[in-house]
């Protein structure tokens, strides 16, 4: 009896370990691992993060949130790995790939670094984010920031069976009747479409069914463009004849039959892009890119400023008061006193070689073709590449141009500086020139003349956005003046509507609080104007869409941080996190 007991005990035993939900060993030796990694892993991060608080000294006036810090101390945590942020694409491409595991990440990655870059999924999205910055005397530039990937860039089409080009220019027209809108709800406070303070930025290669025929137009341009004296190093500078090409349906040397319906399209849809800017007043960028684009790029570019920025045939853009003399047609009065010039701007990036030269030259050439000349002063993101794509294509078993480089420069030499000094002394010089060029322009036309020029000066420099207004004093198109109260007093510079209608300071939305938010906050303190002299440069888009963009952004802040950059930022976040804990829990 006893036997049988203990065989029926032995039975249910084995049963009950059969149906045991208890982890095997091998996923218990795997789980210890887990922990024990996870716990030194957290007391790895705690040890940096508590070096970091401790041997910082916090900001005194920053006025971020315990959330935002957070997040800046993961993304500049991140940002001051090189090797990390260089693999990036690769491991989060992989990540996404992984069924379960990209939801997590994506999670994180939106959490993190689409925060603190991106305004929005939407422009509609972002208009919260516009009324923030403009109650902070801040105007905004958007951006769609979708980048066609190699496998759109071939004509590729979405869910709905539209072509990736198409929607991306149907947004970008959604974001020019958003901005126009959220300046219509403004209009009480400013006259008409003259002052608005939220413009469009639009990337070109994102605009074609196959970026290459850009690339096909540069060759074309490159070997065609007649010789300058003195010449104008690659990229050259751009010619009026440079569309006329478009004019023919059949293939040219670089460019197949393919190639022109593309460019043809691609022309179209910018006019209507700009024609509908022009109606809703909202001035339209167009970002500079890579130099084997650039050449089209800037034929594009100067074509839609001869078109949109046209100016008076006398040179004088009469106000509402004046033209009553001469006009009852109350149409007339305000198509005079809403156009807004110029229209178009075009980017000029200093790390290219061919500056100043370029820009004399466009200087010249608009002066010329009578219409108003619109520049972004960049410095340039790409030098890196620019460097590596140039030393390939010129190494002795390939061949300019071919299959194994994108560079199609001919000159022995890399397009871009030598050096970020030589970058520096070259914006420096063309933001000089700008600005002398701003000062003959105000006095040739008076208070009420019409622009024919206008500079976005962007950049997260210091020094030079100082400069710049050192030489507006100089040339008598700002004030210094004094202000405040008592003990507590400083110098401002004002500057006056007409010269506030000429000129703005623009830096990225989200890259440093030093170099950029920062920045920002001094420029609109150390200012004074009618409107908004300085621009944030504001990316939306869905967060699936712009992976390439937050990469691309997250590699480029290496440059833009330069040396311990990163690091600088993430201690500063953590000593303002460890103080605001502090505070915490004193309260």
């Amino acid at each position: 009896m006893s036997l049988i007991t203990r065989s029926g005990a032995l039975r249910l035993f084995v049963r009950a370990r059969t149906f045991s939900t208890a982890p095997p060993p091998r996923l218990r030796r795997l789980g210890r691992v887990l922990v024990l990694s996870s716990a030194l892993t957290t007391s790895v991060l705690g040890y940096v993060f508590y070096n970091d608080a401790s041997n910082t000294e916090p900001a005194p006036f920053d006025t971020r949130t315990l959330s935002d810090l957070l997040r800046a101390y993961i993304v500049y945590g991140t940002c001051s790995i090189a090797p990390l942020v260089d693999a990036a694409p690769t491991i989060l491409d992989t990540l996404f790939s992984i069924p379960g595991v990209s939801k997590i990440v994506e999670s994180f990655v939106r959490a993190t670094f689409f925060h603190q870059f991106v305004g929005a999924d939407t422009a509609n999205g972002a208009l919260p984010l516009l009324t923030s910055l403009r109650a902070e005397n801040k105007g905004a530039l958007f951006a769609y920031a979708v980048e066609v990937d190699q496998k759109e860039v071939t004509g590729q089409t979405n869910m709905e069976g539209q072509p990736v080009h198409k929607r991306i220019i149907e947004e970008i027209i959604r974001s020019i009747n958003a901005s126009a809108d959220f300046e219509d709800g403004r209009d009480a406070l400013q006259d008409g479409h003259i002052g608005r303070r939220t413009w469009v930025s639009v990337k070109l290669t994102a605009m074609l069914p196959n970026a290459q025929s850009l690339i096909n137009l540069s060759t074309h341009l490159t070997n065609t463009r007649a010789q300058l004296e003195p010449p104008v190093l690659f990229p050259g500078t751009p010619s009026p004849s440079d569309l006329s090409i478009l004019h023919s349906s059949a293939s040219t040397g670089t460019l197949t039959e393919s190639d022109i319906h593309d460019l043809k399209e691609l022309y179209s849809d910018l006019v209507q892009i700009c024609t509908c800017a022009e109606e809703r007043g909202v001035r339209v960028f167009i970002d500079a890119e890579y130099s084997w684009y650039q050449p089209a790029i800037d034929a594009f570019g100067h074509a839609l400023m001869e078109r949109f920025n046209k100016l008076p045939s006398n040179g004088f853009l009469r106000t509402w008061w004046d033209i009553s003399s001469w006009t009852s047609s109350p149409s007339a009065r305000k198509f005079v006193d809403d156009r807004v010039r110029p229209l178009v701007y075009v980017t000029h990036q200093t790390y290219l070689r061919r500056m100043p030269a370029h820009l004399t030259h466009s200087l010249a050439l608009a002066h010329a073709r009578g219409y108003a000349l619109g520049v972004k002063l960049v410095r340039g993101a790409y030098h890196p590449y620019e460097v590596a794509a140039h030393h390939l294509a010129r190494s002795a078993d390939s061949a300019v141009g071919s299959p194994r480089s994108l560079s199609i420069s001919p000159d022995p030499e890399p397009p871009v500086q030598p050096s970020k000094d030589a970058t520096d002394q070259c914006y420096h010089d063309c933001a000089t020139v700008l600005i002398d060029a701003i000062s003959q322009d105000v006095h040739r036309s008076g208070r009420f003349g019409a622009p024919s020029i206008g500079v976005f000066f962007a950049t997260h420099n210091w020094t030079s956005c100082e400069s710049i207004l050192e030489e507006l004093v100089k040339k008598g198109l700002g004030v210094v003046e004094r202000v405040g109260v008592n003990e507590v007093q400083e110098d401002v510079v004002r500057i006056p509507l007409e010269v506030g209608e000429r000129i703005a300071f623009g830096q990225l939305y989200g890259t440093t609080h030093w170099m950029s938010d920062a920045l920002t906050n001094y420029l609109v303190g150390r200012t004074r104007c009618e409107r908004p002299c300085v621009i944030k440069y504001v990316p939306f888009g869905a967060l699936v869409q712009v992976m390439p963009y937050l990469s691309r952004r997250a590699i480029e802040n290496k440059s833009v941080l330069g040396a311990g950059g990163a690091t600088r930022e993430r201690k500063g976040a953590a000593a303002l996190i460890w103080k605001k804990m502090k505070g915490l829990v004193v309260s």
